[in-house]
């Protein structure tokens, strides 16, 4: 058992969507309840954030403070200093309690980001999974889905891994990395009940899918063949999500969230919504840029 430690104590209410940013040297991030986008500077140790006017579900980061926002009713490129946001395509209109979520960039720099149900009833599979080139409207890969999460690709880019989260398992995919077309769905693994719930995931350049999990309390790394390889512990139970950065790739950074959780939970992890880091934990994998049309 490995133990993460904090690298920002910043009180997310549900930190998402973090991602490596070589051309500004930082972490960078969103806390979606909390409507701020967030960055990290491991040379100073200093964080800054953006507070936003709608919930950032999931991005791309396009350089010089743009992004492809990835927002709950749809996908806008934005700019974090002026504030300009220029709509892509409104998504799931017709589906009132839909809101995007879990999004990554694929080897061939396509936006690939699925969507989560919020009904009071709990969540119904209303969702769907969305593909968006730059240059083509966003297209559905597949649908029936409750809570997309874990969207992570293989280094070669043929393979594509996802979780409904309340399924309690990751699936991994054929990908045709020409089409952006996902196929042949089957299970890569199944979380025990005594375990959490597959939130966001990264893939190092071993092949191994690392996995936060929800109520879990811990980031999972799993073998090509989906077999536990090695498990870091966090002092918080809701982990969220996880990236390699640094200048090396080589540190791996997880976001946390403070959201679902009581006052008294909250006293005994009081470091819920934090940043963390373990460090030299493997090699990453530098992401492909979206491709601007």
């Amino acid at each position: 058992m490995i133990n993460a430690e904090l690298a920002h104590q910043c009180e997310n209410q549900l930190g998402e969507g973090i991602i490596w940013s070589p051309a500004e040297n930082a972490i960078l991030w969103t806390d979606i309840l909390g409507k701020h986008y967030w960055r990290f500077d491991p040379a100073t140790g200093k964080a800054s954030s953006h507070e936003l006017s709608e919930r950032l579900c999931c991005f791309a980061a396009l350089g010089n403070g743009q992004l492809i926002a990835g927002f709950a009713s749809g996908l806008a490129r934005f700019d974090l200093k002026n504030r300009q946001r220029d709509l892509i395509a409104h998504l799931e209109s017709d589906q009132p309690t839909t809101r995007l979520n879990d999004g990554k960039i694929d080897r061939q720099g396509r936006l690939v980001f699925g969507t989560m149900d919020e009904g009071a009833e709990g969540p119904k599979p209303l969702g769907h999974v969305w593909s968006y080139d730059g240059v083509s409207p966003p297209r559905v890969l597949f649908d029936g889905i409750k809570i997309s999460n874990s969207i992570a690709f293989s280094p070669d880019g043929r393979l594509m891994y996802f979780a409904d989260t309340p399924t309690r398992r990751i699936d991994v995919f054929d990908y045709d990395s020409e089409t952006g077309t996902p196929s042949n769905r089957r299970i890569f693994t199944e979380l025990k009940a005594d375990a959490g719930y597959p939130d966001g995931s990264t893939v190092d350049a071993e092949g191994c899918l690392w996995n936060a999990e929800w109520d879990g309390g811990r980031v999972v790394r799993y073998d090509p063949k989906g077999r536990i390889d090695r498990v870091i512990s966090l002092p918080v139970p809701n982990v969220t999500c996880c990236a390699f950065g640094g200048p090396t790739l080589s540190d791996l950074y997880i976001t946390t969230a403070r959201v679902g959780l009581s006052d008294e939970a909250l006293k005994a992890a009081p470091l819920s919504g934090s940043l963390f880091v373990v460090k030299n934990a493997g090699q990453g994998l530098a992401d492909t840029p979206f491709r601007l049309s």
